[in-house]
């Protein structure tokens, strides 16, 4: 902190310690300049701004398609595949296609689409209400945004579904094949 001095006085104090004078506010009134070595400091902004650029966070968008004719079991496994894809910070495009006699009955799709969204609610948010393009239900989801302070929430684990197995035949020992009968071995006779 030197003041207020001139223009010139400031420079020809930068150019004895061999370093520059650089403006810092110039809306001020004064003015406010700096001296240091110019070069050195627009390295470390480039360095600054590499750095906030990989800590940055890219959001992609996730896509999966579903059939309206989808049976129980495909659809919890895709449902798996969007909590994993929303914990990871993704965007997810629901695409449901109709085939078939399944465009005579376009409300069966939408009501595929509408559970999904019900049971992603409590981490998902729907960006893109669910829309018919020709052929396509299309609908986009997007993490929950957490409030300050907030972790994020780990996806409900599937309750564990119990076994069925099939009642075994009791174990029967098998029969043992009879003894080979041996025949009495004759005696040698002396040649």
């Amino acid at each position: 902190m030197l003041g207020v001095m001139a223009t010139r006085d400031a420079q020809r104090l930068a150019e004895q310690q061999g370093l520059d004078l650089v403006e810092i506010s110039p809306n001020a009134d004064p003015p406010v300049c700096k001296i240091m070595d110019f070069g050195k400091f627009r390295y470390e902004e480039s360095i600054k701004r590499k750095q906030a650029r990989k800590a940055q966070i890219r959001q992609q968008i996730k896509e999966v398609k579903f059939h309206a004719s989808v049976d129980e079991h495909d659809l919890q496994t895709k449902m798996r595949h969007i909590r994993e894809f929303l914990a990871e910070g993704d965007k997810v495009k629901l695409t449901l296609q109709y085939r078939g006699r399944e465009n005579a009955h376009k409300e069966l799709g939408m009501e595929v689409v509408t559970r999904v969204i019900k049971e992603l609610e409590p981490i998902a948010i729907v960006e893109q209400h669910p829309r018919l393009l020709g052929r396509l239900l299309g609908c986009l989801l997007a993490p929950r945004p957490l409030k300050p302070g907030q972790t994020a929430p780990k996806p409900p684990a599937a309750a564990p579904q119990p076994r069925v197995v099939a009642p075994q035949p009791p174990a029967v020992a098998p029969l043992a094949p009879p003894a080979p009968a041996v025949a009495p071995a004759e005696p040698q006779q002396p040649s």
